[in-house]
């Protein structure tokens, strides 16, 4: 079924003119800030959007967990340890809230992992660079869930309502992420001179990145005017992108670190920060699996669904059990 909603979905914006009556109400329901429920009636174009930004959310949501979790027995001390594991745990928790939001659309949370597994769904590119040191840890946090705030945040007030509700809690539980990102940062910055380094060059290799994320610049976003309209998106990629600049700009230099970009310049004019975008090649490089770790971070995903094949399996089987069960008493 999503393989054909995929197939018809247009990137156009349609007239209301163009609209069925149907489409007409859909988009009442829409500018009036009405939540859209599982049984409520939908364009197969925004069902299937839907699914594909949920599946990849909730993807990401997964295999962020790899470049943290090979960290958790490394961390430093116990405190940042405790911290990293219930970071990790809140990440898989997230992952399981998008899917079961993902699943009253009609997929299921299988296919959804076997769309991820066979390339036909992605995940956030900036997990396919690699955790090298501590610090990295810390600029993930800060950084990466940072932007990931800046993204989620708007999402609260997604027309889907189950999308909506799940972001909530997802979005409180980041907001911790962040904060404790920021200050493992702020504790090497203030640390000895080879810590500081360490924090200098995490934040040098993980800032392009971590722009990225908010997805292609507005003129390159196949999706972005189709969403804007049914708010499945609320902002722009690059307001959410020059947010995320305006904000953490200040937060660099009060660690006393130097700008990752040398074009960072305050524009008094414009009333926000002036930087170099980043590298799209590189950008469009990753998200065709040609990233520094897509291969490791694929592999990972399909070991654990083949090692994971047995529970399913038994599920399954006392499902079935039940099932039958319950038949033959009635």
């Amino acid at each position: 079924m999503y393989a054909q909603m995929v197939k018809s979905a247009g990137t156009g914006v349609k007239s209301r003119e163009d609209m069925s009556d149907q489409e007409r109400e859909f988009q009442d329901k829409i500018d009036a800030d009405i939540k859209i429920e599982p049984r409520d009636w939908m364009p197969d174009d925004y069902r299937a959007t839907l699914i594909r930004q949920m599946g990849q959310h909730a993807h990401s949501e997964i295999v962020g967990q790899l470049p943290e979790g090979n960290w958790i027995t490394r961390a430093p001390t116990l405190e940042r340890k405790a911290i990293l594991l219930a970071k990790v745990q809140d990440e898989a928790g997230h992952g399981l809230y998008l899917y079961s939001a993902a699943e009253t659309l009609g997929v299921t949370r299988d296919e959804l992992t076997e769309m991820l597994l066979d390339g036909r769904m992605k995940y956030s590119s900036i997990f396919n660079y690699p955790t090298l040191n501590w610090a990295d840890i810390g600029a993930v946090g800060w950084l990466v869930d940072g932007a990931a705030i800046m993204n989620q945040v708007p999402l609260q007030r997604t027309s889907y309502g189950p999308y909506s509700r799940a972001m909530i809690r997802i979005c409180k539980e980041e907001s911790f992420h962040q904060r404790q990102g920021y200050d493992a940062i702020r504790k090497m910055a203030e640390g000895t001179v080879a810590q500081k380094k360490m924090a200098q060059d995490a934040l040098n290799r993980l800032w392009y990145p971590s722009l990225m994320m908010f997805g292609p610049s507005d003129k390159d976003s196949v999706h972005s005017a189709q969403s804007m309209a049914w708010k499945i998106k609320i902002n722009t990629n690059d307001e959410l992108r020059q947010k995320f600049v305006d904000q953490t700009v200040p937060q660099i230099e009060y660690l006393d670190l130097d700008l990752p970009d040398e074009g960072i310049t305050w524009n008094a004019q414009r009333g926000h920060y002036d930087y170099t975008d980043p590298n799209w090649s590189e950008f469009f490089d990753v998200i065709k699996g040609n990233g520094p770790c897509n291969v490791d971070r694929l592999a990972a995903r399909n070991k654990a669904w083949d090692d994971g094949a047995w529970v399913r399996d038994g599920l399954m089987a006392n499902a079935r059990k039940k099932a039958a069960a319950k038949m033959a008493a009635e």
